[in-house]
């Protein structure tokens, strides 16, 4: 489908106002493209992904007398968790026997695949907040910490939902139940779009939420042991650049590809005892989830 075909199918049916943003939408894909930097081959021993964690945010909330590097700034495989999800774990299984995955991001439920890991905890299945409308950080880090202490992966990955909104500080933020995980648009981005919310105030709750998950982040550090860790991010999130707002697939856009690059390192000090494992759920609803975090 060409640039002209896909602008002309996104406009049928819609008012003049969506003229300008499918036009947008469509050029940004169709347009110059923004070259990947490798996430599972790069150098790393534990990976740290906060998602939607845009790498302009990460270098205002971490400044260079933090205890977290500031690091540099990559561009992520594309401008969704599914995207990312596809890059990293689309691949020979053999690569991924030494792997452990640890994610509050219920899309591993259909990307991700569990039989060929060395470990996997989704910590959504068990962990999810109805109240907060998201997993919280903590439930993450206890599962890390004990699979890194009980399994010992070669290369431990640690997925935050965090600063992924709902911000944990703002209650205007509307959570969503797991299984609504996915299926609308989060509210704030259509306060943000339609003028109900400034950006600096949808910007200040982002940065709040980042420095919430970045206290885990520290606990997290000082409970695995790993040579190389890195934090990084999945993909962003737009801000009404070029009329797009959260974030969306397929599109050449900074704001959804340029993620946080930081490397440090981690030592289990055993300052941290993680709660013990939550039963699995029987049947979690997935859309749910999905509906609750904005991606349905």
């Amino acid at each position: 489908m060409s640039f002209v075909d896909e602008a002309v199918r996104n406009l049928r049916g819609a008012g003049f106002g969506a003229v300008r943003e499918a036009a947008w939408h469509a050029a940004l894909k169709y347009g110059a493209s923004l070259d990947a930097d490798p996430v599972f081959e790069a150098d790393w021993d534990l990976l740290v992904v906060l998602d939607a964690c845009r790498a302009d945010l990460w270098a205002e909330v971490v400044g260079p007398d933090d205890d977290l590097p500031v690091g540099t700034s990559r561009i992520a495989p594309g401008g969704t968790s599914t995207e990312w999800l596809g890059a990293v774990f689309g691949r020979d299984p053999a690569a991924l026997a030494d792997v452990g995955y640890i994610t509050g991001n219920p899309y591993s439920a259909s990307h991700v695949p569990g039989d060929a890991l060395a470990a996997v905890e989704e910590v959504w299945r068990t962990g999810w907040d109805d109240d907060a409308g998201t997993v919280e950080p903590g439930a993450v880090t206890d599962a890390a910490v004990r699979v890194g202490r009980e399994v010992d992966p070669d290369r431990l990955i640690a997925h935050y939902m965090q600063p992924h909104f709902p911000s944990l500080a703002d209650d205007r933020d509307d959570g969503v139940g797991l299984d609504d995980f996915g299926e609308e648009s989060l509210s704030v981005w259509e306060d943000l779009r339609f003028g109900n919310r400034t950006r600096a105030d949808v910007w200040a709750a982002y940065k709040q939420n980042l420095r919430i998950v970045l206290d885990d982040v520290r606990t997290l550090l000082d409970n695995v042991d790993a040579e190389r860790a890195v934090i990084t991010a999945d993909h962003g999130n737009a801000m009404g650049e070029r009329g797009i707002y959260g974030h969306a697939a397929g599109l050449a856009l900074r704001p959804l590809r340029e993620v946080p690059w930081a490397v440090t390192e981690a030592t289990d000090r055993g300052t941290h005892r993680p709660g013990a494992e939550a039963d699995a759920e029987a049947d979690p609803d997935v859309e749910e989830r999905l509906r609750d975090l904005g991606y349905r």
